[in-house]
């Protein structure tokens, strides 16, 4: 238990704090107008639907404030840049950002299908009441203020219709009733064509429903103009409910018992909404104004294994380790923006992108930098960013290990190369001692291109008398046969086969088991950073491996498990 709050500890501590705050919104709520007196003769039209109507509407205000602010990314990044000198566990806080805005989408989902459900009881309700087929009470008051209408408490007044017919049509022509479908259907299809499944292979139409929340926010700000919830007013003299509610004939008529007032209650949605919005426009304006800014092709270059190398510049363009960009390619979508870690570092006078071969726009931009002429510049390319990640903070740990798959090393090609203009201009604040590489690759092919940045590493590292410094390990998990005859005839060689380095490639997965005793054990005191950039099954894996081999001891070894997310 102690090496689980190591690791995620404060995680779960935020996750009860916003499940604490939902589940008390709700239970005020409900029982504000489960129990409150001003709701007395709304609950007798609509029975307890009335309460689970509105208890989720609250929920929904609350997680509506909460769903942009994980992805404005500019605002992220400068809480992370506020947090430097701060707990570390605090900046690990803003890297799960994408999974707390997923985790908010779930509960608006469900709030919204709760609320949706009891609304359309609701409106069967009231149009029951109106057609006369409850008590008299029900028909007393759906039938109130016909003549003016200005305190009416069933907002159904259609009465010249087929009454199957009336629900259908309040719900179309009412503001309440149509931004709730429109809200409704923008929902549906933000969620749905959120699945894993439809990001992964059709993003292009993840990315444009997805844009669909333009739409869910404008019919959210204006749902509750029409007020068709209302509640009982305070007159002079008093409506007393528990004296007038069985004489309904007499409304008007005695002192005692008043025609009842009702009016609908003020609009609250917007102002829990209104400062996110605001927030988010401005972080639009600012990537807008970094699409305008001029981008130059330093150089462009075709790796193995379909990578594309893109070296830009930008003037006044600054990055740290490990950081990522959004790039937009005009010839291929005016739209589209697509994540990709810098594998540059902020000691060069440019930034680098290594783009694998991964869906429709990367294979559309590779395709296009294939056809260029040498030395043509690429066609215009919009940049955002840089933006902060987990693996900005690897110089803060004494010992880190770096752990990726595949093109997943990108991070760690940004960071191995800033380890190695620090130690060539002889950087004297570098804190961290030790260095842990893991790279698991399917492909030969796909080394070929990060071994050139591994060999000059290994160089100075002896040159310098650090060797101890870096430990890397290359993983290759697939191979033919040919692959296979190859390492026989050459096994002997002092450098691989595969990489050229002298340490050897190592084929199959890492024994992780085995990977974490070795770094506990050569380092008992130290605090490490364990640093992913790869899949889910992984990350589960080394996450568990972290809190496993951490010790509780403050003075012995810990690990803290760091993915990145984007």
């Amino acid at each position: 238990m102690g090496n689980w709050i190591i690791n995620n500890g404060f995680t779960s501590f935020m996750l009860v704090v916003w499940m604490g705050i939902n589940i008390f919104l709700f239970v005020w709520f409900y029982f504000f107008y489960d129990l409150g007196d001003q709701f007395f003769y709304t609950r007798h039209l609509l029975g307890s639907a009335l309460a689970w109507a509105r208890a989720p509407a609250a929920v929904l205000n609350f997680n509506c404030l909460l769903i942009l602010l994980p992805v404005c990314r500019n605002l992220l990044s400068l809480i992370r840049g506020s947090f430097v000198c701060c707990s570390r566990t605090m900046r690990k806080q803003l890297d799960k950002n994408l999974s707390f805005h997923k985790l908010v989408a779930y509960m608006i989902a469900l709030m919204t299908a709760v609320h949706m459900i009891a609304h359309l009881l609701n409106v069967e309700w009231y149009n029951n009441s109106r057609q006369g087929v409850y008590d008299n009470l029900s028909t007393a008051l759906s039938n109130l203020a016909d003549t003016d209408n200005t305190t009416y408490l069933n907002p159904i007044r259609t009465t010249n219709l087929d009454p199957q017919q009336i629900p259908t049509y309040f719900v179309f022509t009412t503001i309440a009733g149509l931004t709730g479908v429109i809200i409704t259907l923008a929902l549906i299809l933000i969620i749905t064509s959120s699945m894993e499944v439809i990001r992964r292979s059709y993003f292009e139409v993840f990315w444009y429903t997805h844009h669909l929340f333009i739409i869910f926010f404008a019919g959210l700000v204006f749902h509750g103009a029409g007020r068709i919830v209302r509640s009982q007013q305070t007159t002079d003299p008093p409506h007393n409910f528990t004296f007038c509610k069985d004489r309904s004939d007499d409304w008007g008529k005695i002192p005692e018992c008043p025609v009842p007032q009702f009016a609908g209650g003020f609009p609250q949605t917007w102002m829990w909404v209104i400062g996110p919005m605001i927030l988010y426009i401005f972080e639009r304006v600012l990537r807008f104004i970094r699409y305008m800014q001029t981008v130059k092709y330093r150089k462009i270059v075709m790796r193995p294994s379909k990578v594309l190398e893109l070296q830009l510049v930008k003037n006044g363009f600054k990055m740290e380790v490990g950081q990522y960009v959004f790039l937009n390619c005009l010839a291929i979508s005016q739209l589209e923006w697509h994540p990709f870690t810098m594998t540059s570092a902020p000691e060069e006078d440019f930034f680098s992108v290594h783009i694998r071969s991964a869906g429709d726009w990367t294979d559309k931009l590779i395709d296009i930098m294939q056809k260029l002429p040498e030395g043509a510049q690429g066609p215009k390319m919009g940049v955002d960013g840089p933006f902060g990640t987990a693996s900005e903070d690897v110089f803060d740990y004494e010992v880190s290990m770096l752990v990726g798959a595949g093109i997943g090393v990108t991070p760690f090609a940004s960071i191995l190369k800033s380890i190695w203009y620090k130690i060539k201009n002889g950087n004297s604040t570098l804190r961290t001692r030790k260095i842990y590489f893991y790279w698991l690759c399917r492909e030969t092919h796909a080394f070929e291109w990060f071994a050139d940045l591994l060999q000059v590493l290994e160089r100075e590292m002896e040159e310098r008398g650090l060797a101890d410094f870096l430990t890397y390990n290359l993983y290759l998990t697939g191979w033919d046969q040919s692959h296979v005859d190859h390492v026989k005839v050459r096994f002997d060689e002092d450098t691989d086969v595969v990489t050229g380095l002298k340490q050897k490639t190592h084929y199959g997965r890492p024994i992780w088991d085995k990977e974490f005793e070795q770094v506990r054990k050569e380092n008992p005191t130290s605090v490490v950073g364990t640093f992913l950039c790869g899949p889910v099954a992984l990350a589960k894996v080394l996450e568990k491996k972290c809190a496993k081999y951490s010790d509780v001891d403050p003075r012995k070894t810990k690990f803290y498990f760091n993915k990145e997310n984007f």
